[in-house]
């Protein structure tokens, strides 16, 4: 029998399939995923607005918490919709090209989350360790090359990723994706060829970024907790910590969850499908959901901007409130005379 009686010769349209086992349930499994994206949309976009618009918030700390939002806001927006369109509307057909992007996206911005996650960690060592110098060091100019280096960075160690399935594979086992998303070993696993390099590309993406980016993390905030420990004042220590512990919360959950799924992915053949694909569509919307809500939380001057804008709602609803009743009120009489 001839390989291609058996194969795909380059398809032009892949099928996802949502999640195996699950197909009957998808529709349910939408709607926390749904609320999540638009609570996650809605987050970032406040952040991003009051981070604009407030001069005091224009410090480097806040530049890439900003930096942070616009990166969720793209990473969930690349995988959200066509997801729903799996979950609520049965349209599992993706175009391959489309896939690729897909794919380059997703491993993109999330490598750009992990590098932004660095440059903040950096910036909290400075301006604990050396705050003398933490506004000679990290300059507006410095904060932008920051973030164009995270970002190029990101999108070239990716590109390679698309090069080698575009170029290196012609016929494929099956058309047929079982996942709710294009996800790198996902479309390398319906390839009829050898995958070998592909599979040790990835795990050097993997490790020269998030190894690499959890490594210096972790090395600046042993930094960080030498100094603070060794200040004299209680109430310095706590207000050091404190600066820091949002930052911590969102490193911790996006690298756990980033390797659990990277290892499971790979390692995990007894975990069955559907828990794993489950997983892997669930964390990668975790980041963007939970970012906004801890830093919200934790940080003082985004909780007193929040409530401002908030309070200016409210007062703006109230008049439009009153001045509508006003009108029907005068509208009424006018009748009646």
């Amino acid at each position: 029998i001839s390989l291609s009686n058996l194969t795909v010769f380059m398809p032009s349209v892949l099928t996802l399939i949502g999640i195996p086992g699950l197909e009957s349930v998808q529709c349910w499994i939408g709607i926390p995923f749904c609320a999540m994206y638009l609570i996650a949309m809605i987050g970032n976009a406040l952040l991003l607005v009051i981070i604009r618009s407030e001069r005091s918030l224009h410090q480097p700390m806040y530049i890439f918490l900003g930096m942070l939002g616009a990166t969720d806001i793209v990473l969930a927006t690349s995988i959200m919709p066509k997801m729903l369109g799996v979950f609520w509307f049965h349209l599992p057909d993706i175009n391959f090209d489309c896939c690729l992007f897909q794919m380059w996206l997703i491993h993109t911005f999330q490598c750009t989350e992990s590098g932004i996650l660095l440059a903040m960690a950096f910036d909290r060592y400075v301006a604990i360790c050396y705050p003398l110098r933490h506004a000679t060091i990290f300059t507006h100019q410095l904060v932008t090359q920051i973030g164009a280096a995270v970002i190029l960075r990101a999108a070239i160690l990716v590109a390679p990723c698309l090069v080698l399935i575009k170029c290196g594979f012609q016929f494929y086992h099956t058309t047929v994706i079982s996942h709710s998303y294009c996800e790198h070993m996902a479309i390398v696993k319906l390839a009829a060829g050898n995958v070998r390099v592909n599979k040790i590309y990835g795990l050097f993406v993997a490790f020269s970024v998030a190894g690499f980016d959890l490594i210096f993390t972790t090395l600046s905030y042993i930094q960080i907790f030498i100094t603070v420990f060794n200040l004299p004042q209680k109430e310095a220590r706590f207000k050091a910590f404190n600066t820091c512990i949002a930052h911590i919360c969102v490193s911790l959950q996006f690298y756990l969850l980033t390797f659990f799924s990277f290892f499971t992915h790979r390692f995990g053949s007894h975990i069955p499908p559907s828990i794993h694909i489950l997983f892997s569509s669930f964390y990668l919307l975790v980041p963007p959901f939970l970012n906004p809500l801890v830093y919200g939380v934790k940080t003082k001057q985004i909780r007193i901007n929040v409530l401002k804008r908030c309070c200016s709602l409210y007062t703006a609803l109230s008049s439009l409130r009153s001045i509508i009743i006003f009108q029907n009120k005068t509208r009424t009489s006018s009748h009646i005379i």
